[in-house]
Order: structure tokens, then C-alpha cells, then sequence
């Protein structure tokens, strides 16, 4: 997601490198390339153009402070290139944001009416069943949805589907969109529904026959919430279609959809600033728990390639059971890793979606998929071998270094003896790993926050490649050596933005004898030559 815009910003560490100050010279090389990255991702050419001014203006007259204070108060060092991507990040966050306070306005007598607009194929219905879960599971509430798309019967169906999987009604009548529109209040009354939300009719383009539909629905049922769905696949032109509806309907802020996909994200950027309504979901998914209240801090820490860590938290939170979850620590860190673990590790990672989607969240891998390529299939095949296993199996996971069992696994799950075999090697060096890390807590971990970052440095010589190899795949070579120690998880020879040295691991010692010999036959080669 945003590869586009991302490669502009993320040079900047490169052309800052070993600069004591900021000039107007090194600013404009910076700015290039932002520039290019930013019309590339068809981002609104007056966006751009704000942009690039307000970060000049702000980078040039400002003195580079040696300590400046992080969101949190804190003190720290920071180069003349920190600065100037600190100034890049806040900017960004000002192009986006603010967002309001409270996402949704409520209606002080139930039911709370939305209303969502957009052309065909932006996602509208998709995203009105995403929004009913989001009702459900964060205010548990009762929503109901109308089907008022009449021109479309796959909408109404579509519709119908996605209210038997969520638990929730969905009305459905025959004639004006308007009187359905109307109709359905009255019924949410009655139900004492909480929440009705219009899915109402699109176009292939604006037109002024929707526009009269949409403007007569608005002053029949006066909705407290009016949404645009705008795909983000078509770039500028969802600006432009913005524009429009908002002229003719003030809009109360636009759901962006299909942000997970090949998107160049320009729209995200240009549509507060060009219309000035905010963005108040994005749909980075399918599934209908893919629909997030949008954070401009979270998307631009991501465009600049930190990733979203509050993000990822909140997912967990989600889907993870607290007290569950600190038990599974103390046993994988204590030693007593077992398959049955594994699988739920395996079953939480599935449901956040995506093994890409969640590294480009992560700090320190962005550009990872520039390097290797993460297989989301190799997850699947993990889970198929141990669901195949016995209970007594899964427990003990030692019992399944029997080849008898092992064949019998292979069988069970449609595998190679061999990738069972495979699976039981990666599993026992990742349980030795967890172990080591559980045993050397050093007197970091006693420091509050700091527990992570010392399980960090006890992975510091291990090699995670045997690990995980076969899900992070297409790795470059490792290089012998490391300098400094990086985070667990990575492929040899990827290096995270501000990270110094090579791969991760100091080389084997079959590497260092090739080496070694290669020296030796250097100064018999040189000695030759003298003679």
C-alpha cells in the first residue's frame, strides 16, 4: 500500500546522509524526489504544491535543535535528516487530518440514519455491511440495513447475504428508493434498531438523475450522517467525483475502500485538503472486519515507512484474549512451546490479514517487499500438518521426531513426509529460541517498555532464517559480520532504514573457512607476484 508515495519520502535518509545542516540546496534535492513520488500517485497537482511549500518554509526557517522532543516529551538527538522528516511526518498529518472527535454523529431519537453515496463499483454495499459489523462490535448496537439500490437486484441480494452473516435485518421493498428510504425508519422504530443505513443506488458516473435521487432521499428522512465511498483505485478522478457530490449534498466525510490493493493512494492525500471533509474509515480488505476509523498519524508514519504499531496493537487487542495470552508467554518463554500454541499464533496472524499487510505495519520492515517475497500460503500449510496431529502430539510436540508419525501427519494433511519433517526442525529451533530468550532476562527487562527490547537483543545471534525461511522467501544472500543487532523476523541480508551492518548472524563456520582459504591463497598470490 502506497509504494508509490512511500519511494519519494523514503530516499530522504539517503540524500540527508552526513548532512550537518539544513540548506535550501539539500531541501529542493529532498523536495524532487517527494515531488515526483507524490504526482506519481496522482495526488491533486494544488495538494502537491501546498505541500512541498509548507515543508520548505518550515525546514528552511527552523534552526536544527541537537535535542528535540518526541511525541512524548522526551528529549532525544536528532540529525539535520530526522528533522526534516519529523517536519515531513507533521505536514502530512496536517494534509489529512484533523479528524473530528466523534466519527459518527448520533441522533439524539433513535434510530441514528447514514446515508452512503458513490458510483457503481466503489464498494458501497460491501462497505455498508462493514460498517453494521463495526456498529455491532464497537457500540453494541443494533443497525439495520436498507436496501435502496432498486435498480440493481445483485445489490439487494448482496445486501441480503451480508445481513444473514452479521445477525442483523435488512429491509427490502419494491418501488421509489425514496418512499424504501422512508419506509425503513419507520420499521427501525419499530424493531427499536438503533442505527439505519442507506445503501442507496450509484452510477457509472455523476449524473443529475442520482443527484435528484439523492437530494430528494436527503430531504425526506434528514440522515444525520451523509458518507461517500470512494475507491482509491482510481486516483484522481475520486477528487473530482468528491467535488461533485459534495456541491450537491454536504457530505459529512468519505469512506476510502480498496487501500489494500495496488492502490496509488493520491485521493488520501488531496480529498480533506481539496474538499475540506475528512476521511472517517478506510476498507483495507474484504472481510467485513476490514473497516478502521482512520488515524492520519498512523497513515503517514506508514507512507514515511515506520509502519503503524498502534495499528497492529489494536487488531491484537481485538482478536486476542489478555489473560490467555500472558499464560502462552510465560509457557513458549519458559520453554513449553507446543504445537497447540503455534497454531494459535498461526490462527491470529491469518485473522489480521495478510503476512505483507501486517510487515508494512511493523517498524523497521518497511521496503520489505521490495527485498523478498512473503508467502501467506506456507501459514496454511503449517496449520494443515498440525491439525493432523494427535492431541497427545500437539502437547508433546518431541513425539513427533518418529518418521512413522511423521509419515502418518503426511498423509493426514496431503503433504510430503519431508515438509513434516521440515515443519518439526523449524519448530524445534523457533521452542530453543523461546527458551533462550525466556532464561536471559537481563536487568533491561526489569525496566517498564523495556522488556521487548531485550528479548530483542537476546535473538541477537540467532539465525531466524532456519526459522522462517521458508515464509520469507527470495532473501539476498547473507553477509558475514554483523555490526549491530537488528529485529527478530528478518531475512539475511535485509537492513531496516537506520539500522547499520548486513544481514542478521555472524556467518557459519564453513563461511569463515572458505573465507579464510580465499585469504590465504591472496598473500601467496601477492607474494608470487613480487618475486
Amino acid at each position: 500500500m502506497f509504494e508509490t508515495i512511500s519511494k519519494g519520502f523514503r530516499s530522504i535518509s539517503h540524500l540527508m546522509k552526513g548532512t550537518r545542516e539544513l540548506t535550501e540546496d539539500n531541501i529542493d534535492e529532498a523536495l524532487k524526489d517527494i515531488r515526483a513520488s507524490l504526482l506519481e500517485a496522482d495526488v491533486n497537482y494544488g495538494v502537491v504544491k501546498s505541500f512541498l511549500k509548507s515543508v520548505k518554509e518550515r525546514a528552511v526557517g527552523e534552526t536544527v535543535q541537537l535535542k528535540v522532543k518526541d511525541k512524548s516529551g522526551e528529549l532525544r538527538r536528532a540529525t539535520p535528516g530526522q528533522h526534516f522528516i519529523k517536519i515531513c511526518q507533521e505536514e502530512l498529518e496536517s494534509l489529512m487530518g484533523p479528524v473530528d472527535e466523534q466519527v459518527l454523529r448520533i441522533a439524539r431519537k433513535k434510530p441514528t440514519k447514514i446515508m452512503m453515496a458513490g458510483l457503481q463499483g466503489s464498494g458501497k454495499t460491501t462497505t455498508a455491511g462493514k460498517l453494521a459489523y463495526w456498529l455491532k462490535e464497537r457500540y453494541d448496537a443494533k443497525p439495520m440495513l436498507v436496501a435502496a439500490d432498486v435498480y440493481r437486484p445483485a445489490a439487494i441480494k448482496q445486501l441480503q447475504v451480508l445481513g444473514e452473516q452479521l445477525g442483523v435485518p435488512v429491509f427490502t421493498a419494491e418501488g421509489d428508493p425514496v418512499e424504501i428510504c422512508v419506509e425503513a425508519v419507520e420499521e427501525a422504530r419499530r424493531q427499536g434498531c438503533d442505527y439505519v443505513i442507506f445503501d442507496t443506488a450509484g452510477r457509472l458516473a455523476v449524473d443529475d438523475l442520482l443527484m435528484d435521487e439523492l437530494e430528494e432521499i436527503v430531504e425526506e428522512t434528514q440522515p444525520d450522517n451523509i458518507f461517500l465511498v470512494c475507491d482509491a483505485m482510481i486516483g484522481r478522478d475520486a477528487v473530482n467525483t468528491a467535488l461533485q457530490f459534495n456541491e450537491r449534498l454536504e457530505l459529512d466525510g468519505f469512506i476510502m475502500t480498496k487501500l489494500d490493493g495496488d492502490a496509488r493512494g493520491g485521493a488520501a492525500l488531496s480529498i480533506k485538503h481539496v474538499t475540506g471533509k475528512p476521511i472517517k474509515f478506510i476498507g483495507e480488505g474484504e472481510q467485513l472486519d476490514k473497516l478502521k476509523e482512520f488515524r492520519p498519524d498512523g497513515l503517514a508514519s506508514r507512507i514515511l515507512g515506520f509502519g503503524d504499531i498502534v495499528d497492529v496493537m489494536m487488531d491484537f487487542e481485538r482478536l486476542v484474549d489478555e489473560e490467555k495470552a500472558e499464560k502462552d508467554a510465560e509457557d513458549i518463554l519458559s520453554g513449553n512451546f507446543n504445537f497447540h500454541h503455534f497454531l494459535d499464533q498461526i490462527s491470529t496472524i491469518q485473522q489480521m490479514g495478510s503476512l505483507t499487510d501486517l510487515f508494512e505495519r511493523m517498524p523497521f520492515f518497511s521496503g520489505l517487499s521490495d527485498k523478498i517475497k512473503v508467502d501467506d500460503y506456507e501459514l496454511v500449510r503449517f496449520r494443515s500438518m498440525i491439525e493432523s496431529m494427535t492431541e497427545k502430539e500437539r502437547l508433546d510436540p518431541n513425539l513427533m521426531n518418529n518418521k512413522s508419525r511423521q509419515r502418518r501427519v503426511a498423509l493426514g494433511s496431503g503433504r510430503q513426509p519431508k515438509e513434516v519433517a521440515d515443519l518439526q526442525q523449524r519448530f524445534g529451533a523457533m521452542r530453543e529460541m523461546m527458551a533462550r530468550v525466556g532464561q536471559n532476562q537481563s536487568w533491561m527487562s526489569k525496566i517498564p517498555g523495556m522488556k521487548t527490547v531485550d528479548q530483542y537483543r537476546q535473538l541477537k545471534n540467532m539465525d531466524l532464517n532456519e526459522v522462517f525461511g521458508s515464509i520469507l522467501q527470495d532473501a539476498t544472500a547473507p553477509q558475514p559480520q554483523q555490526q549491530m543487532m537488528l529485529p527478530p523476523g528478518l531475512p539475511p541480508g535485509y537492513t531496516p532504514p537506520g539500522f547499520r551492518g548486513g544481514a542478521t548472524g555472524r556467518g557459519s563456520a564453513a563461511e569463515k573457512a572458505k573465507s579464510k582459504v580465499k585469504r590465504k591463497l591472496a598473500r601467496k598470490s601477492r607474494k608470487a607476484g613480487k618475486r
